[in-house]
């Protein structure tokens, strides 16, 4: 997590309540009294993806916090984030402990890619005679790849739903909307000159004089990779920055220099939660503010694809738009292990939370989903 408030007490925690208004912590994961945690080697641990954490970091606290029995039958669930909470903007690997037993010396995973890829080659532990891995599921923000595991390896369950749109700085050569083959042409590096001016000028697009300027997010982003995908572009081209900042973070140093010119692929569901559902960094969140996140939206503003805007509302009523472009929307998932003979072949001891029937897609988590920017979706619970 990046910051943390006193809990949302539920009925069944409600006499704890006074005891977890304390100040934000930096440190993943946490207990049900805000202090770090190493989660128990029977105990459901979660990697990956960035544009999904805060979510998860809220709907596994507050299972835990309404679920007082925790043993091996019913084991707690945790989320590590994808960077350190005290540096989000960090994309060099860190170092954590998943679970009691597992090695401190184990790579963070940063994103979608990673943690499907430690989820498949996980370290196994003992414990009390019986065997845990210490990666028990990964976030994901883009669909299988073919370069994944095949379906009896891993199973993608659907969470929620998002969209992808293009950032630009609040002052900007760029134009307030693109069209696909636009976006196509600029991170393929081959917008065409004309009127004088030089290739891949932001003139040439409906803008102001400037070189264009594009940014993506590190490697292992599933953000990155749908996005991509969206537009149709393999191999990205020569003139895109080799900077890849963290996805989904506008306040990286990068967004500091040529700010008139770049452009940047984010998440309308964190735009949303940081914007407008999240405190300053470094300040505890007030009433009506998640618990989880911060705003790290900088000065970067979502555009418009193709005519249309990727959110409506306005402040805390703000969502994703239901008519923003198709290809630009996508599933946000949780990556599990195949089980053979489970429905939809998730595994037993993962079934009460990512299951059409678990925690995470009950009907009371969709006010969850939706205070971190995201939609909920009939399909919550579906594999692929």
């Amino acid at each position: 997590m990046r910051i943390l408030k006193n809990l949302v007490a539920v009925s069944a925690v409600a006499a704890v309540a006074s005891a977890l208004a304390m100040a934000p912590a930096l440190a993943d994961p946490v207990n049900g009294h805000l202090k770090p945690v190493t989660p128990l080697p029977y105990d459901i641990v979660g990697v990956g993806s960035d544009t999904t954490q805060n979510m998860l970091d809220q709907l596994s606290v507050d299972y835990n916090a309404a679920h007082k029995t925790h043993n091996a039958t019913h084991p707690y669930i945790y989320s590590w984030d994808a960077t350190p909470p005290s540096d989000p903007t960090i994309t060099t690997p860190t170092l954590i402990k998943p679970k009691a037993g597992c090695s401190s010396k184990t790579v963070r995973p940063d994103g979608s890619s990673a943690g499907i890829t430690d989820l498949t080659t996980t370290q196994k532990i003992k414990y009390k005679g019986k065997t845990y891995p210490c990666f028990d599921f990964s976030r994901s923000s883009r669909p299988r790849k073919a370069t994944d595991p095949g379906k009896t390896s891993i199973v993608f369950v659907t969470l929620a739903r998002d969209a992808v749109t293009y950032a630009t700085s609040a002052v900007t050569n760029a134009p307030a909307n693109l069209t696909a083959k636009q976006l196509t042409e600029i991170y393929s590096c081959t917008v065409q000159a004309t009127g004088g001016h030089p290739a891949n000028n932001w003139a040439d697009l409906g803008g102001k004089s400037g070189t264009i300027d594009p940014i993506l997010p590190q490697s292992g982003s599933g953000t990155l990779s749908f996005f991509l995908g969206a537009i149709g572009v393999t191999t990205p081209g020569s003139c895109v920055n080799a900077t890849t900042p963290e996805e989904n973070e506008g306040t990286a140093p990068v967004f500091s220099t040529d700010s008139a010119n770049l452009i940047f692929p984010f998440s309308a569901g964190a735009y949303i939660a940081d914007k407008y559902h999240s405190p300053a960094c470094k300040k505890k969140p007030g009433a009506g503010q998640n618990d989880f996140g911060c705003n790290q939206t900088g000065k970067l503003i979502l555009r418009s694809i193709n005519g249309e805007a990727p959110t409506s509302g306005t402040g805390s009523k703000t969502v994703i738009d239901s008519k923003f472009p198709p290809t630009f929307k996508r599933f946000l998932y949780d990556v599990v292990p195949y089980a053979a003979g489970t429905a939809n072949h998730i595994p037993a001891n993962l079934a009460g939370f990512f299951s059409k029937t678990g925690w995470f897609c009950s009907s009371a988590r969709g006010s969850v989903i939706r205070d971190y920017g995201f939609l909920t979706t009939p399909l919550c619970g579906f594999t692929s």
